[in-house]
Order: structure tokens, then sequence, then C-alpha cells
């Protein structure tokens, strides 16, 4: 990620205070979204950790702050590599909040593009329009994919082939914790750029 000049041009901040609300947030994440224990991953696998990441992004001042960070990464990302794109949205329901919120932000710190949310659903809607997709995408849209919490990537890569498989493109990728446990570089693999806000260092204090 890059730091500073951009932030002052295009997403409503300065770069001093986009470092003030990621600390913020990431002190908001340590109260609120991490756990030490024992605890069983639906990988099958145990972890000394959890993050439940809901816990922040649905939370008032959570949700700001997410959106206010995550926006400010989107559009700098936008503004240095020329992409433009329709909306950002994820496999509901860890992503959920973190588009509304990065919706939001974008509109009220009046940044350069605009960014509408969508959901990915887990399987087709069985009535109505049956759509795997809701809210604002149509097909042709270049999109941003968007998670809370990357683990293995499994459900990243979902939304991603949801969004190809109705005719979308995919622009990037920008999560809110990378777990490094793999799922980053999975994605990578895939040929998918990846923003993420933090890594579980950050958070937890454990190094992968």
């Amino acid at each position: 990620m890059r730091c500073g000049r951009w932030f002052r041009f295009i997403a409503g901040m300065s770069p001093q205070e986009f470092d003030l609300a990621r600390q913020q947030l990431l002190a908001k994440l340590k109260e609120k979204s991490v756990f030490f224990g024992d605890f069983l991953l639906s990988s099958g696998g145990r972890s000394p950790f959890y993050i439940d990441c809901r816990l922040t992004t649905l939370d008032p001042e959570g949700a700001c702050l997410v959106g206010r960070v995550l926006n400010a990464m989107i559009q700098e990302e936008l503004a240095v590599s020329g992409q433009r794109v329709k909306a950002v949205g994820g496999l509901t329901m860890g992503a959920d909040p973190v588009a509304l919120a990065i919706a939001i932000a974008s509109f009220c710190e009046k940044s350069p593009v605009l960014l509408p949310a969508f959901s990915v659903r887990k399987a087709p809607k069985a009535h109505g329009q049956t759509k795997l997709i809701e809210g604002n995408f149509t097909a042709g849209d270049s999109v941003v994919v968007l998670d809370d919490v990357v683990t293995r990537g499994d459900s990243t890569l979902k939304a991603i082939e949801s969004v190809e498989q109705a005719g979308g493109k995919v622009a990037f990728v920008a999560v809110l914790v990378d777990r490094e446990e793999g799922g980053s570089e999975k994605i990578r693999a895939m040929g998918h750029k990846l923003l993420c806000a933090f890594k579980r260092v950050e958070l937890t204090g454990v190094i992968p």
C-alpha cells in the first residue's frame, strides 16, 4: 500500500488524517475483534487466536473507520492504476458491512469515484429475478471484490468466480485483515492484485 500525497487530494483526508484513522481502526479491531484461546477453524485446524471482524464492521465507530480507511486505499489504487470501477462488494455476509461502509465513505468524503455496493449470495435466490449478485452490479461492470478476513481465501475466490460468471471483471481485491495463512497468496496466484489494511501480526502479535 502506498500511503502519502494521494490521500490529500483524492480521499478527502491528509496523510496524517489517514494514519490517525488507521491507528484508530487498529485499536478498535484489537478491542472488539481479536480473541485468544483455543479455537476450531472452519478448515478443521486449530488456532490460538480468532478474529471476528463483524464486531468491528457492525459497530458505529468501527464501520465509519473501516469505510474511511478502505475507501482511501481503493481511491488511491484507482488514481495510481488508472482503472475504472463501478462498485465494491463480496460474499455475504462478511463483506456486506465493509462494502456499505466504503460506499457511504466515498459519498460523504466526496471522493472522485463513487463506490456503490453489491452483495454476492452463497446461492442464487430461488424466486423473483433469481439473482446471485444483489445490489449495484450489472454484466460488464469492473468491480473491487472485498472481504473482511482472508484466511484460506475461499470466500474471496468464490466472490471473484461469481462476479466473473455474471459477466463482470475484477479490477482488484481489498480486504480488511489478512490472516497470512495462504489465502492472499492464492488470490494473487490467480492474477488478482490484493490490498489489505492490516496483517495478522499487527492485530495479534503472532508471527506467521
